[in-house]
């Protein structure tokens, strides 16, 4: 059986929430932040070479990174269902999406944690890298202003893939959405999936992502 090996509020939510749309079954091996440093302790770490979440193990399967497990997922396990197929003309939507979420968005969200070691002695270099994020988000209100999904009109894993840096990681980083209207609504209607509810319950019970 599919393994999610879940570190408590990580991206590996993206996977629990993957399987419950898809019908997967799965089962969820948990970990819990150390309570110091809130790293991920020594045995998650130790899962794989780079030692971050998420991680799922599939026989003698070990996979880490959020797009190749999603990706290994549905094309493995899902029969394809959530992906865009290359002759739909929303193909290069859901692939520009599905890689933008972590190689764009959530690298500038990353920069944004240690901008407030860098902002005092480096003013200039801060304000341009807190622009990324600032640009990022533009986008994401813009695509959301011409379409329901990031695809388009379905529903794919690229909405997946996107919602924990616009939840999530601004519990890490605050970023203020009241002038983002699009978004908010976006938010919104997709944390009220049900299969987005059940993954919540299944991997954090009572925790609430930042939605507004």
């Amino acid at each position: 059986m599919l393994t999610i090996h879940h570190l408590g509020i990580s991206q590996s939510d993206r996977i629990i929430w993957l399987c419950e749309e898809l019908g997967i079954e799965y089962a969820i091996q948990k970990y819990d932040r150390d309570p110091a440093t809130g790293a991920a302790p020594a045995a998650y770490k130790a899962l794989t070479r780079f030692g971050t979440a998420p991680v799922i193990t599939d026989g003698d399967l070990v996979l880490s990174e959020s797009g190749a497990i999603i990706e290994y997922i549905i094309h493995r396990l899902g029969g394809g269902r959530l992906a865009i197929q290359p002759a739909d003309t929303a193909y290069p939507d859901y692939l520009f999406w599905l890689h933008f979420a972590n190689s764009s968005l959530m690298s500038a969200l990353m920069v944004e944690l240690v901008l407030p070691a860098i902002e005092p002695a480096n003013p200039d270099v801060a304000r341009r890298l807190r622009q990324r994020g600032d640009r990022a988000f533009g986008l994401v209100e813009q695509r959301l202003s011409e379409a329901p999904y990031f695809a388009g009109e379905t529903f794919s894993a690229a909405d997946i893939i996107m919602l924990f840096p616009l939840t999530t990681m601004r519990l890490f980083v605050p970023r203020d959405i009241a002038d983002l209207p699009n978004l908010k609504a976006y938010l919104a209607r997709i944390t009220d999936r049900t299969a987005y509810k059940r993954a919540l319950e299944a991997g954090d019970p009572g925790f609430q992502p930042k939605i507004d």
